[in-house]
C-alpha cells in the first residue's frame, strides 16, 4: 500500500517577515487559497488516504499542523526532537510505516512546493509505484524536465531507459550539484538532465536496508526507536537516539551510492520550490509598471516592485523602484528586490541584536 510522507520541518527564512519560526512558509497560503501543506496533502489524497498520510515535523509546528490537517490523527504527525536533515527524517517515517504495514511503499514529498496539475503529479507517482511493485529493490526519484538553465537546483543525468511496461523511467547515470549558468545551459541543451525535485518513491523496507549498508549507526538507532513505538519509553528513546544521529541528507547518505538500483521517472507536471519572494511574479499578474502586488496598494512613480500586504492595510509608495516591500502586523521589510538572498543575513542580524520575538 502507498503511504505519503510529507517533510514539513523547514523554517522558510527567505520569506521573512511573513514566514516565522512558528509559522513558516509551508503553513502559509502564499500562492493559493489553502496553505502549502494543505495543498500538498490534497494533491496526494487520491494516492493515500488519511490513514496512510504522515507528516514529519518539529514540536513547534506540530500543533498548527494538526489544526490545519484535522483529518490526520496525532500519531501520524511524527515529531523530530532535533533537526537532522532528510536521511534521519525518512528513516523515522519508515520505521513507523513498517509497524503498520510491512510492505509499505513510501512516497516522500516536501510540504512547500507548488505543483500543477495535480493529475499529472498523480500519474507520475503511479508510474513510480508501478516500477517499485515490479522491482521492489528500486529506489525511484522524480525528475522535472528543465525549462530554463536554472542554477539553483541539483540535476539528475539520465541513462538507459527501463522497461516501458511500468511507465516512463530511466537509470540514473549521475547526480550533478548546482551548476553555473554556462553548465546549466549545457544541461538544458543536451536533453539528458532533469531537476532533482526531492520527491521519492520506494519500499520502506528497501530504504531501511539501504541505510543499514550506508549508515549502520543510524540504522541501529532507528531500530531502537522502532522497538519503543507504542511504549511509555518512546519519547525518551526518540529524543536520545534521534538527537545523536548524523545530520545528513538522503542523497548523500544513500542515493549517490546506489546507482545500480536507482531509477528516475520524468515529471508530468510543472514544479516550483517557491524559494523566495520573486516567485510571486509567476502566480500574480503585474501592473503596467511591472509591480507585482498582493494586498492593498497605491503607488505613484512606482515600478518593478514586489509588494505583499493585506486587504485591510494600505501600502502607499512614491518614487520607489526595484524594491521588495512586505508588511505584516508587527514587522515590515523593505529591501532591494534583486538581493533577496541577503534576507538570511538580515534574519541573522535580528538574532544578534535581540529581536528574536520577530522571528
Amino acid at each position: 500500500m502507498l503511504h505519503t510522507v510529507v517533510m514539513a520541518g523547514g523554517s522558510g527564512t527567505r520569506f521573512w517577515p511573513q514566514s516565522r519560526k512558528a509559522m513558516p512558509k509551508q503553513l502559509l497560503s502564499l500562492i493559493g487559497a489553502e496553505t502549502m501543506i494543505q495543498e500538498t496533502v490534497g494533491r496526494c489524497r487520491p494516492l493515500s488516504e488519511a490513514e496512510q498520510t504522515w507528516i514529519a515535523t518539529n514540536a513547534t509546528l506540530a500543533p498548527e499542523i494538526q489544526q490545519q490537517l484535522p483529518q490526520l490523527t496525532a500519531d501520524h504527525i511524527l515529531v523530530e526532537p532535533a533537526p537532522r536533515n532528510t536521511a534521519p527524517c525518512i528513516g523515522l517515517a519508515a520505521i513507523h510505516l513498517l509497524k503498520q504495514d510491512p510492505e509499505a511503499i513510501m512516497l516522500v514529498v516536501s510540504s512547500d512546493h507548488v505543483i500543477h496539475p495535480a493529475s499529472g503529479f498523480q500519474q507520475t507517482i503511479q508510474h513510480a509505484v508501478n516500477l517499485v511493485n515490479a522491482e521492489p529493490e528500486r529506489l525511484v526519484l522524480i525528475g522535472v524536465p528543465p525549462n530554463a538553465p536554472a542554477t539553483g537546483y541539483g540535476y539528475i543525468q539520465t541513462g538507459t531507459r527501463i522497461n516501458e511496461e511500468t511507465g516512463p523511467a530511466m537509470q540514473v547515470a549521475a547526480f550533478k550539484e548546482k551548476p553555473d549558468l554556462e553548465t546549466a545551459q549545457q544541461y538544458l541543451d543536451s536533453g539528458e538532465f532533469l531537476w532533482n525535485c526531492g520527491i521519492f518513491v520506494w519500499k520502506a523496507k528497501t530504504i531501511m536496508e539501504s541505510l543499514k549498508h550506508r549508515e549502520p549507526v543510524m540504522y541501529e538507532a532507528l531500530n531502537r526507536i522502532a522497538d519503543a513505538i507504542d511504549s511509555a519509553e518512546y519519547e525518551s528513546v526518540l529524543t536520545a537516539e534521534f538527537s545523536a544521529m548524523n545530520s545528513i541528507s538522503i542523497d548523500y547518505a544513500v542515493l549517490e551510492h546506489s546507482k545500480t538500483t536507482l531509477a528516475v521517472v520524468p515529471a508530468e507536471f510543472e514544479w516550483d520550490d517557491v524559494g523566495n519572494w520573486s516567485t510571486l511574479q509567476k502566480y500574480f499578474p503585474s501592473d503596467e509598471q511591472g509591480n507585482t502586488v498582493v494586498g492593498l496598494h497605491c503607488g505613484i512613480e512606482t515600478s518593478n516592485c514586489i509588494i505583499r500586504t493585506t486587504d485591510d492595510h494600505l501600502v502607499a509608495t512614491f518614487g520607489v523602484s526595484n524594491s521588495l516591500i512586505v508588511h505584516t502586523p508587527d514587522a515590515t521589510l523593505i529591501a532591494p528586490r534583486d538581493d533577496e538572498a541577503a534576507i538570511k543575513d538580515l534574519v541573522n542580524a535580528l538574532k544578534e541584536r535581540g529581536y528574536e520575538q520577530y522571528l
